[in-house]
């Protein structure tokens, strides 16, 4: 990953609608996830989710670091203990993209709710906007995205697809103790709005 200060990047953020904030190249884009030491311990082990791993339920992935970090609660919320760095193909993250139906009907972009459940339910990807954060959890005008995954995307995101897994929980607690107002410390991935490909 690259780190860089989060003072030079905020102003260059957009501040407002919703972006796929994330760190990305040419080929590979990384998403985050907490989870318990058991279920993260086997995934960097092995480089893939497996274990205590459910692929019964669905599981959420978030492009934007500090919206983890929010959510999270910058790794001290019980059962997101230990911060995931997973870095996927672009081309696997554009897929779940176009997968996606979005959890709202307000949102979906479906003529009827009977259309929009359906394809709700037919759907193995969920996508959700949520308000961003500041590094201290207050709420942004800018929206960030998350895509819930099931099924046999799931799948694929857990045994198949991931390029590496990262624990970046030592960091995470560093920055901690800058995520303070003024954040003349704090250091953040280096991001910018993500465009998938046409």
């Amino acid at each position: 990953m690259k780190i860089r200060s989060y003072l030079e990047q905020v102003h260059q953020w957009p501040a407002s609608g919703q972006h796929i904030m994330a760190q990305y190249d040419a080929t590979s884009i990384y998403v985050y996830q907490a989870y318990r030491r058991a279920i993260a311990d086997y995934a960097v082990q092995h480089q893939r989710f497996g274990g205590e791993f459910s692929l019964s339920r669905m599981s959420w992935i978030k492009p934007n670091f500090l919206w983890m970090m929010f959510r999270s609660g910058w790794a001290m919320k019980e059962g997101q203990e230990r911060i995931l760095a997973v870095r996927l193909p672009r081309t696997f993250f554009d897929e779940l993209l176009r997968a996606a139906v979005a959890s709202s009907f307000a949102a979906s972009g479906y003529a009827s709710q009977l259309e929009w459940r359906d394809r709700v339910a037919q759907s193995e990807v969920r996508l959700q906007w949520d308000p961003d954060h500041d590094p201290v959890g207050k709420a942004i005008e800018r929206r960030a995205i998350q895509l819930g995954l099931r099924g046999g995307m799931l799948k694929r995101y857990a045994e198949q697809e991931a390029l590496s897994i990262e624990d970046v929980t030592d960091f995470v607690v560093q920055q901690r103790e800058h995520a303070v107002h003024g954040f003349n410390e704090l250091l953040v991935p280096e991001e910018r709005p993500y465009i998938p490909a046409a």
